[in-house]
């Protein structure tokens, strides 16, 4: 699916009524790099809050593999293994946007709410789905949530009037 059906999805079908119009998507690919790699990003009021690109993610691959070798795993596991470890921790790429996206639309959201991949969980919290019910419900859970998601989580709450 092109960028731009899901920028539409995540920004009309799925995006909170209290977030429409402050919420954006952004995703590119560079023609000019191998095999077109880009970058991806979430911006808040035109500024971007959430964003990575290749590079970024092959540099926290890096780090993650280094980790993994050291740990005696096989060499294609710790690669894998790295990369899986390297979108946990907000690593991503265009690339990873879209899978990301693919996860989100064809799961329940309370599944999405769980997940172990970052993309996912915020665009749950964005999405329409997510009341204020739930939102109230997951404070605590979200303190012990990596500082990036807890930026999308209190942007939520705050659009919604809660406290």
């Amino acid at each position: 699916m092109p960028f731009t059906k899901i920028k539409k999805r995540l920004e009309t079908e799925f995006l909170a009524p209290s977030l429409q119009g402050r919420v954006t998507y952004f995703a590119t690919s560079y023609s000019k790099y191998p095999d077109h790699e880009g970058r991806a990003a979430i911006r808040v009021d035109g500024v971007e809050v959430f964003k990575s690109d290749y590079f970024e993610l092959m540099m926290l691959h890096s780090q993650k593999y280094h980790e993994q070798e050291e740990s005696g795993a096989g060499l294609h596991r710790s690669w894998m293994q790295a990369f899986d470890e390297a979108e946990k921790a907000g690593g991503f790429d265009h690339h990873a946007f879209y899978r990301a996206f693919d996860m989100f639309a064809s799961q329940p959201i309370e599944e999405s709410l769980k997940s172990e991949y970052p993309l996912v969980r915020i665009f749950a919290i964005l999405d329409r789905r997510t009341g204020k019910r739930r939102l109230s419900a997951m404070a605590e859970e979200m303190e012990s949530a990596p500082p990036f998601i807890q930026i999308f989580y209190k942007l939520r709450c705050e659009a919604e009037g809660l406290s």
